[in-house]
């Protein structure tokens, strides 16, 4: 069943008969026309797509947050050193373990001689310059965390959350997993380098787009400029926060081995990308890397909403039910992401077994909404039932088994 084609409008004219030969007899018989050059109708140009920038980076991808989907990437799925881009997944679990009620906002946190040794001061990576045995708010490292990149930061929260450091690694890759990040790998809470601690790409922005929808308003703190401790006022080190007043987020990193690696988030108008570039060769070529790529999603791609959630797209006949058919819809906004122009390339059709019998309940997974782009696989949603539909009586399942019959026995 092709979900895409338009139907065809036909405008009826109806001529007027009565009295139509009485006036032709009086209309004198017009001067036949000249004949008009025959000139073409200018063609629909179609608006190119050009390929992505030519990004400085060992690995790259950027995606359209709506749809989750991938519009330009390289070596998506290489394992790479993440740095201190392991820090948004370290604010995803403390997030996580917030909304639950594990920890709170407002928990004192003990500075511990590891956190303060392994990523304070005296080491040679990015620190919120915390004091050993110290108390502070939970709050505070979670900004010196996200804003200054703390170390020492990140590493408390880690203790404060889990126990040890070792402990809260375990819980991230338990995130990781929950989320389909399927090629990281986490071993620290702050990026510092170790074996058997990597990433992609691809995972990046997976996690970046969970962070951003399941905890909005921590993933905000990723947009503020500066953060004070201790008397040190430190500035956040995603310099496109000040080159482009839409880009919100996320992350830097760099190690020598990491090269330099961003995590970016830009939100125009109704639309939201993603890019992430891990190992650039330069604090500057990471940030140009990341808004040429965002600026060719949001100028070369388009989002669309197909179908709506909770509305029906086909009632098909059901057998033995106490209704005779069965509305099915999707749970959620069908959304796709096409380069411009591209949308009617798009096709929708429906696998939907031929015969449904009672009983279904809500939401269960009834067929598959499938949509190609010019015979492409772009996405698979699952077809579910919009309202229960229990059995009939007995006298509407048994003439119904008796139609069935027949109706099987025509197919023959």
């Amino acid at each position: 069943m092709n979900l895409f084609r338009r139907p065809l409008y036909v405008i009826a004219a109806a001529a007027l008969v009565f009295g139509a030969s009485a006036v032709a007899q009086q209309t004198p018989t017009p001067t036949p026309p000249k004949p008009v050059p025959n000139v073409p109708a200018p063609a629909v140009m179609q608006v190119p797509v050009p390929p992505p920038p030519d990004v400085d980076g060992k690995a790259w991808v950027l995606m359209d947050y709506a749809t989750g989907q991938i519009l330009a990437s390289k070596e998506p799925d290489t394992r790479v050193v993440p740095a201190s881009i392991t820090k948004v997944m370290t604010d995803y679990v403390i997030s996580a373990q917030i909304a639950a009620g594990k920890i709170h906002l407002t928990d004192q946190v003990t500075i511990s001689e590891h956190a303060w040794r392994a990523g304070g001061a005296g080491t040679d990576g990015s620190t919120s310059f915390l004091k050993l045995n110290s108390q502070v708010p939970l709050k505070d490292l979670l900004y010196g965390m996200i804003i200054q990149s703390g170390n020492d930061s990140a590493i408390a929260l880690a203790e404060h959350t889990a126990g040890s450091e070792d402990t809260f690694a375990n819980l991230m890759n338990a995130y990781a997993k929950q989320l389909g990040m399927v090629n990281s790998h986490f071993a620290n809470a702050s990026g510092y380098p170790v074996d058997d601690h990597y990433t992609t790409a691809h995972d990046v922005a997976i996690l970046t787009r969970a962070l951003i929808h399941d905890y909005p308003e921590d993933y905000a703190i990723s947009a503020i400029k500066e953060f004070e401790w201790n008397g040190i006022k430190q500035g956040n080190r995603n310099t496109l926060l000040w080159r482009d007043s839409t880009v919100d987020g996320v992350k830097t990193g760099h190690t020598a081995e990491a090269g330099f690696c961003l995590d970016a988030s830009a939100k125009r108008g109704d639309e939201r990308m993603i890019a992430v570039v891990m190992g650039a060769s330069s604090e500057k070529a990471r940030a140009d890397s990341a808004i040429a790529l965002l600026n060719y999603g949001f100028r070369f791609f388009e989002t669309h909403k197909l179908y709506e959630a909770g509305k029906a797209l086909v009632t098909p006949r059901l057998w033995k039910g106490e209704e005779d058919q069965l509305p099915l819809g999707v749970e959620q906004d069908v959304l796709v992401t096409v380069k411009t122009g591209d949308y009617d390339k798009l096709k929708a059709t429906m696998d939907i077994p031929s015969t449904l019998i009672a009983p279904f309940k809500k939401g269960q997974q009834v067929g598959t909404l499938h949509v190609t782009e010019d015979g492409q696989p772009v996405l698979d949603v699952p077809l579910v039932a919009m309202n229960d539909a229990p059995q009939g009586g007995f006298f509407k399942r048994l003439w119904d088994s008796i139609l069935l019959w027949f109706h099987g026995s025509g197919k023959k």
